[in-house]
């Protein structure tokens, strides 16, 4: 039984990630998971992302590219201001400048690259280095 349909996305990149394989099928699609692979592809950790239409909702066909060490989804969702996001970074990435924190914010879902320029917080989403 599927709890949390990002985290079991994520968790999935990942294991394929580790066989060294070419490609993943998402499945099932939501927003917020179109929303956190095209910030994953902004920041050039995966490839392309096409969504396949299947009448049941569809899949996502993601390529890998083999820069994942780590991703994950973070539970609970914590509410992060603007001042906050230091000390997530800290708690969640291994090193300063390695890897990116993905939240959601009321301009929609970015890394926390772009929550800083912005000047806006949000809550987390994932992390990935």
């Amino acid at each position: 039984m599927q709890m949390d349909p990002l985290v079991d996305a994520l968790t999935k990149i990942r294991a394929y990630e580790n066989r060294r394989r070419k490609e993943v099928i998402i499945s099932p699609t939501s927003n917020v998971i179109h929303d956190v692979l095209a910030t994953l592809q902004k920041s050039q950790y995966i490839g392309e992302v096409e969504k396949i239409e299947d009448g049941r909702g569809g899949k996502f066909k993601v390529q890998l590219l083999g820069r994942i060490n780590k991703c994950a989804g973070i539970r609970p969702r914590f509410p992060v201001k603007h001042g906050e996001l230091i000390e997530y970074e800290q708690k969640f990435l291994p090193a300063v400048n390695f890897g990116i924190l993905v939240l959601t914010t009321p301009e929609g879902v970015m890394s926390q690259i772009e929550a800083n320029e912005k000047g806006i917080g949000g809550r987390l989403l994932a992390y990935v280095y």
